[in-house]
């Protein structure tokens, strides 16, 4: 089969990746602090900053298969590195030109005694890159990690070809103005594909030389030289698996069988064929598709992607009805040149639940031996759980897991069909499932880190990072300080915290320069979304939306209050770190904040905050931000958090500000009411979504991050697990039950696992088990009665 590979292909040869920490001792420290003797290669007589796909090779001998061998790679944009056909490296780790990934990979295991070929896939997308993908100009550099392995290095000796086989296909074929960002799809000619290209046997006596552009780089040196300054990869691999597709719900122009989805029966499709299939994997998933074809020279396969089938309105409705429905979506072309099995495989992630294959032969029948997906994602592992009485919950949890998966990548996605990019409103409450769900913090230092990296001069954060188009949402930056404070809960890890201490001081002081003479927020630049509400809408002339009132014109109090918040953690942090003058400025500054907010937009008729001074409009938004900063008297937050549940005059939140509608529910005693805020979800999954959406109907988006936030919420506010101090160091649980009888609840904790184990004991008791990690203390509390927890397992009974 490895014949077969014109692309990735991982599943088919067994999981080859190697991986090598960058911490492990065998690594080169030289690496990090000095230039390094690999160059900068790339492609001669071509534009460099143009579309273009390229495969580098080098052949070598090897007296003996080494122990070990250790290399570097990166590329411009991205690559696949093969060894002797077999692919070992996918990369680089997405980031910005100032911090370059690279990847380290012991390639021993799959180098041989004598002539051993390196070879490497390099694509540049240029203009029809992803969003995401920031870069410079096509360049793939590989670097042996000691003198052992310097043969390999990018110096002279490798060869490269310019694959003539690929052109870009765009959106002609997507939803009418949709803001789509994730990149080109493929249009493959086969007939000027080098089949078997990275096999070791492969003849490359007519490649070229490439040309030299300069030796690689480690970020730090006083004269770099290059602009990609490079810095080790601290993500791991993505997950790949095989994933059937299950179902062929559509034919068009033949009479065709699901054998060659199955895996288990080829389908042939006749010369001269019309032929069109419906292919439904029943729910949305991310990844490749892979296709094996044979014969069929003259053929033209069309693939196209979708989350959801139209209607001639180009609505959605239900997700599972195809009936009088049609497909938009990116789209890949295949073209066979009639050899056999030939593996076409795009070279970016395609995001489906729905594929469409159209397929026109020519003279030749055209054989589909086999076509299945191979799911991509970072390797986010479920090692939390949650139980209860009421079986639909599991359904949500299941659903709002996959959302949390789809949306994880080599950075965290807001979406993965339409921009794929990490944006720091999604990705606080993603770093929250992670850490609850999965208890894998690596995901989430990464991108605290890419938003300090995108920290402009003026000291706010991007909105979304790494971006190649940079773009500015000042409340996001607010949220990202929220972030390195939730890490900071959650984590005992202060080194890395006090490193963004310069940063979160930067972005409240870009705040505090728009304090105007009302001790408000006065006009602000910029984007100033705080929720896609229907009275928010998009204005596509100037297009932003989801911005209130006050927000550019001056005296937001929904803002203002954002703002009081984030002083009053960032306070908090200061105050650890021992810098009480700042944390008491912070502090100061919020008690400020809040009685302008209070003095100009408190209105006694309604016994609301209004959204401005002029109180004309009002919003559950600013009045969840009073309940969170404490300006909303402690006796009268219970009937306050009512009156914002059930009054619908109010501006309603959407899923996303729904995350802290919910702190608000619980700062009033009122967590309890979660479980019923939960229908919105429910209403999704009537609809046949199979992960959760953007925003309610009509939504863009059918998997976005921010939706999936009852997976946090179902263990930090039904089984009340949060920590009590910095670090997790002390545990708190309140159990909120709502309707519930019985909740049963585990998840991961720096020093192992928390779990809950409870249900009601007559009318306003509870009873049950909780075992923390041991040497770690806490409290339970269960309306005024609060019981010390030790490390192990106890029981409760009140």
């Amino acid at each position: 089969m490895k014949k077969c590979i014109f692309v990735l292909l991982v599943i088919l040869t067994g999981s080859a990746l190697s991986w090598v920490q960058t911490d492990n001792p065998d690594i080169n420290p030289d690496l990090l602090k000095k230039r390094w003797q690999a160059n900068w290669i790339a492609p001669g007589k071509v534009s460099l900053y143009e579309y273009g796909i390229y495969h580098f090779r080098k052949t070598f001998e090897l007296k003996e298969k080494p122990k070990k061998f250790i290399i570097h790679v990166s590329a411009d944009n991205r690559y696949c590195l093969f060894v002797n056909g077999v692919p070992v490296s996918f990369g680089p780790a997405r980031g910005d030109l100032p911090h370059w990934r690279y990847e380290t990979v012991n390639i021993a295991p799959f180098l041989k005694t004598g002539i051993n070929a390196v070879a490497a896939l390099v694509w540049n997308f240029a203009g029809y890159a992803p969003m995401a993908q920031m870069s410079y100009k096509t360049a793939f550099i590989v670097q042996g990690n000691t003198d052992n392995e310097a043969v390999i290095n990018t110096n002279p000796g490798w060869k490269v070809l310019v694959d003539r086989a690929y052109s870009p296909t765009w959106k002609e074929r997507t939803e009418p103005g949709q803001y789509i960002v994730v990149g080109p799809g493929d249009r493959v000619d086969g007939s000027l594909y080098p089949w078997g290209w990275s096999e070791t046997e492969y003849d490359d006596s007519d490649w070229q030389t490439p040309v030299t552009l300069g030796t690689g780089t480690p970020r730090g040196l006083h004269d770099a030289g290059m602009k990609w300054l490079l810095v080790p990869r601290t993500i791991p691999v993505m997950e790949e698996k095989k994933q059937r597709i299950l179902s062929l719900r559509r034919t068009d122009g033949f009479r065709a069988h699901d054998g060659f989805i199955k895996g288990d029966r080829e389908l042939v499709v006749p010369a001269r064929a019309i032929v069109k299939l419906l292919l439904d994997q029943t729910f949305l998933t991310i990844g490749y598709p892979e296709l094996v074809v044979s014969g069929g020279k003259g053929s033209e396969i069309t693939l196209v992607y979708a989350e959801a089938l139209f209607d001639k309105n180009n609505s959605k409705g239900n997700r599972n009805d195809i009936e009088d429905r049609h497909i938009l979506g990116l789209y890949d072309v295949f073209m066979p040149d009639g050899g056999a099995k030939r593996l076409f495989r795009p070279l970016w992630l395609r995001t489906y639940r729905f594929i469409q294959m159209e397929i026109e032969t020519g003279e030749e029948p055209l054989v589909l031996h086999d076509f299945y997906g191979i799911f991509t994602a970072y390797p986010l592992k479920e090692n939390a759980s949650f139980e209860c009485d009421d079986a639909s919950i599991k359904d949500i949890w299941n659903v709002g897991w996959r959302t949390a998966r789809l949306c994880a990548g080599e950075n965290y996605f807001d979406c993965p069909s339409y921009e794929q990019l990490q944006y720091v409103g999604d990705t606080r409450i993603q770093a929250l499932i992670s850490l609850y769900v999965a208890g894998d913090d690596r995901l989430v230092r990464n991108a605290i880190k890419h938003f300090d990296d995108s920290r402009s001069p003026d000291g706010l954060t991007a909105s979304r990072y790494p971006s190649d188009i940079p773009q500015v949402i000042p409340t996001f930056s607010l949220f990202w300080v929220a972030m390195v404070y939730d890490y900071w809960m959650h984590r005992p890890d202060e080194a890395f915290v006090e490193q963004y201490l310069t940063g979160i001081q930067g972005v409240l002081n870009w705040y505090k320069n728009f304090v105007d003479e009302t001790g408000m927020l006065g006009p602000m630049p910029w984007w100033n979304f705080v929720d896609w509400a229907v009275e928010w809408p998009w204005d596509p002339v100037i297009g932003i939306g989801g911005v209130p009132d006050g927000a550019e014109n001056g005296n937001s109090s929904i803002i203002t209050l954002q703002y009081a918040y984030v002083l009053e953690y960032a306070s908090q942090m200061f105050e650890t770190y021992n810098y009480p003058h700042i944390a008491s400025s912070y502090r100061q500054q919020a008690q400020d904040l809040k009685k302008s907010v209070q003095e100009l937009c408190w209105d006694r008729n309604r016994g609301l905050y209004s959204d401005t001074p002029e109180k004309k409009v009002f919003s559950q938004h600013a009045n969840i931000f009073a309940i969170l900063t404490g300006l909303v008297p402690r006796e009268q937050e219970k009937e306050f958090v009512k009156k914002i549940l059930n009054d619908n005059d109010l501006i309603q939140c959407t899923f996303y500000f729904r995350f802290y509608l919910t702190r608000a529910l619980k700062k009033a005693g009122l967590a309890d009411l979660y479980i019923d805020q939960l229908q919105p979800w429910r209403t999704m999954l009537n609809l046949g979504l199979t992960t959760f959406a953007e925003k309610p109907e009509p939504t863009r988006s059918d998997c976005h991050a921010w939706s999936s936030s009852p997976n946090y919420d179902l263990l930090a506010t039904v089984c009340g697990i949060e920590p009590d101090s910095p670090g997790f160091k002390t545990v708190k649980i309140r159990p909120h039950f709502g309707p519930l009888n019985r909740i049963t609840g585990e998840m991961p904790h720096p020093n192992g696992e928390i779990s809950v184990q409870l249900e009601r004991n007559g009318k306003t008791g509870v009873k049950g088990k909780i075992t923390l990690p041991d040497g770690i203390t806490g409290r339970f509390i269960w309306q005024d009665v609060e019981i010390k927890l030790t490390g192990g397992a106890q029981s409760i009974d009140l």
